[in-house]
């Protein structure tokens, strides 16, 4: 899921310096809400991990 931030990311920054501003802006987004999801999963993975014991 990382990856797929970064790849966002990079897409984002390379339409802003080429001038993209609508594309680098909708994947700007779409890494942030990417990175919500993934940090919303990662907290409920140590949560669970933590009651297992």
């Amino acid at each position: 899921m990382i990856r797929w931030i970064v790849t966002f990311l990079i897409i984002a920054l390379i339409a802003a310096v080429l001038g993209f501003g609508g594309v680098a802006a909708g994947a700007a987004e779409i890494a942030k809400i990417i990175f919500y999801i993934f940090i919303v999963l990662f907290v409920l993975s140590l949560i669970s991990s933590l009651f297992k014991r």
